[in-house]
């Protein structure tokens, strides 16, 4: 939020149907859910966003609380969204049409997509190594950027349990880096 603009009257704008004060919450908080469910292997993280924001919008009468209580809120929704979509997929078979094997012609630039895939392989891989709730814990301290206590309510654990999972995770990321070395 702008200093201009209150949480609670941004809240209220949006409670009472104001564009502009919707489009202040989506955008503070579409990057950081988008890239959340993205870093814990959404298939289509935009689309579980999206979700996401239809759920916050038929609900958001109901919500009464801080701007952080709001984030966290929001993040909670994500998270169950996440969970029903990975059950979903589990249910049912991954089909691929042709046109989603085929390679774009037209490309784009090479190198910088060569370093963006090696960027991501290495995180995934860095990740592979952390439990799922150490992933979990990472992605909404880094990536979303909501506290300990935030992190907690959204997966329905004890702050205490939060902090250990965030430190046993960064300990086996710093292990790894230790013995594999950082990437130029």
């Amino acid at each position: 939020m702008s200093p201009d603009d209150s949480f609670e009257s941004v809240l209220q704008a949006a409670k009472e149907g104001a564009e502009w004060a919707w489009a202040r919450l989506y955008r503070d908080l579409a990057g950081p859910v988008t890239g959340y469910l993205a870093s814990r292997g959404a298939p289509e993280p935009e689309d579980l966003a999206g979700e996401t924001f239809l759920q916050v919008a038929r609900n958001l009468q109901t919500f009464q609380g801080s701007e952080g209580s709001f984030r966290s809120w929001v993040f909670v929704i994500a998270h169950r969204r996440l969970i029903d979509a990975r059950r979903a997929a589990g249910r049912r078979a991954e089909v691929t049409s042709l046109e989603d094997a085929l390679v774009d012609p037209a490309g784009g630039d090479a190198e910088s997509e060569a370093v963006d895939q090696l960027v991501t392989e290495e995180i995934r891989k860095a990740f592979g190594l952390l439990t799922e709730e150490q992933r979990d814990v990472l992605s909404l301290r880094v990536i979303a950027n909501l506290t300990v206590e935030e992190t907690a309510n959204v997966m329905g654990k004890r702050t205490g349990a939060v902090k250990a999972l965030q430190r046993r995770g960064l300990l086996a990321l710093r292990r790894m880096l230790d013995l594999e070395g950082v990437s130029k």
